[in-house]
Order: C-alpha cells, then sequence, then structure tokens
C-alpha cells in the first residue's frame, strides 16, 4: 500500500466515496460504542484534521499521537490510557471494517472474567495466514510468526483489554499488541469468542477492493431502503 499512502494516511483512503475512518466510526457508533480515542502515527496531523471536520452526532473522537518515535500497536495503546475513562475498552485496528456485534464481543468478556479477550474467525488460510488454535470455546494458541497445522483460525482484529493488562507495558516504549496477547495467553487472562461473520480490510490492495465493493454496496441498499 506504499504508494497510495505515501501521501495520505491509511485511515484516510477513500473508500466508497468516504474516507475509510468515518466508515469505522459510523460503524463503532451502530454498535453503541461513543468514546474513541485514535491512535496516529504516520501522517496522524491529517487525521485530526479531518475528524474535526466530520459531523458524527453522538460520538466523541480524540487523536492520541505517538510522538517523535512509533510505539507500535501495544504502546500506543498504553501511550492513550488516560485518555480512557473505562477500565476496559474495545481495540481494533485502523485498517479492519468489523461487522461483527459488538455487543456479544463485550458480554463474553464480561462473563469470562479475564484481562482480555479476542475475537477469532474460522480462516483455514483463506484470507491471510491462520494464527489461532481454538477449540470447544477456548483460545489454546496464538502465534503470528510460527503458525501450526493446528491453527485454523484467525485473529479476526477486534479484542477488548482491562486496563489493566495494558499497564503491564513500559510507558513511551515500543510494544507490539500481538505480544501482548501472547502474554496474556500464557498467563491464562486472555479470553476467546469466535465470530461468524468475515472482516474486511484495507491493508492490501485486494482487500482495499473488497472493502470497497462491501461498503459501496452496503451504501446502495441503505439509499434504496431509505427511498422505499
Amino acid at each position: 500500500m506504499g504508494a497510495i499512502t505515501a501521501t495520505v494516511p491509511k485511515a484516510l483512503i477513500d473508500v466508497a466515496g468516504k474516507p475509510f475512518l468515518e466508515h469505522q466510526l459510523r460503524l463503532l457508533r451502530a454498535n453503541g460504542v461513543h468514546h474513541v480515542v485514535v491512535c496516529v502515527g504516520h501522517l496522524g496531523e491529517q487525521i485530526e484534521a479531518a475528524v474535526r471536520t466530520w459531523t458524527l452526532p453522538g460520538m466523541h473522537v480524540k487523536v492520541q499521537f505517538d510522538g517523535p518515535q512509533l510505539l507500535g500497536t501495544g504502546g500506543a495503546i498504553r501511550a492513550a490510557l488516560p485518555l480512557l475513562d473505562h477500565e476496559a475498552f474495545f481495540v481494533l485496528y485502523g485498517d479492519s471494517y468489523l461487522t461483527c456485534d459488538f455487543g456479544r464481543v463485550q458480554q463474553a468478556f464480561e462473563t469470562i472474567g479475564k484481562l482480555g479477550l479476542m475475537t477469532v474467525f474460522r480462516n483455514e488460510g483463506k484470507f491471510d495466514q491462520s494464527n489461532v488454535e481454538f477449540e470447544d470455546g477456548q483460545l489454546i494458541a496464538y502465534d503470528k510468526r510460527v503458525p501450526t497445522p493446528r491453527m485454523h483460525y484467525i485473529d479476526y482484529g477486534l479484542g477488548v483489554l482491562s486496563r489493566a493488562a495494558v499497564e503491564t507495558l513500559t510507558p513511551g516504549a515500543r510494544a507490539d499488541l500481538a505480544v501482548l496477547y501472547a502474554d496474556l495467553l500464557a498467563r491464562q487472562q486472555l479470553a476467546g469468542c469466535a465470530i461468524a461473520e468475515r472482516f474486511y480490510e484495507i491493508g492490501s490492495p485486494a482487500g482495499l477492493a473488497e472493502t470497497r465493493a462491501y461498503l459501496r454496496a452496503q451504501m446502495a441498499g441503505s439509499a434504496m431502503r431509505a427511498n422505499v
């Protein structure tokens, strides 16, 4: 995606006539999420400026910058903790569009009582390399670098983390969210929740094309229903 994102951050890529981040925020609002912190690094000033111009009633959006050195997916969440008012929160990637029921995921997290929860999708190597072993509702193994034949699932891209889980990371240090998940799993503090709906992403040209087609169809359907 380098040619596309050289001057425009991935979150602002045009997808079906709107910046991708705007689609994400509308999806979150539809799922009852109204307070959002966007962690930014590359060309983050463009994202901050864009968010200020959008009219999204009921949404409260803050932008957290990494600073002079990129902090990684985990380090960015650690830096954002002062902006978060709750003891637990959803975490999702900036290039994913996830059509699952967020309320069911929240309920699963609250019921299981662990420090974190990872949503998983039975992927069978279809959309990307499967990296999760999940069986009988239990998260058994997770490894993005060294997958095994028993890994039929993939990290769906939506998690729930408690403040206590993120506070184990060193403030201001670079950290990867995948490493944090692996550490929680090793401590038996990471639950799994299987999702039936496929994920969409804009992290690759093929993924971007699929997401554009999907959201274009969704918007056309909404316009048709509005005219009935």
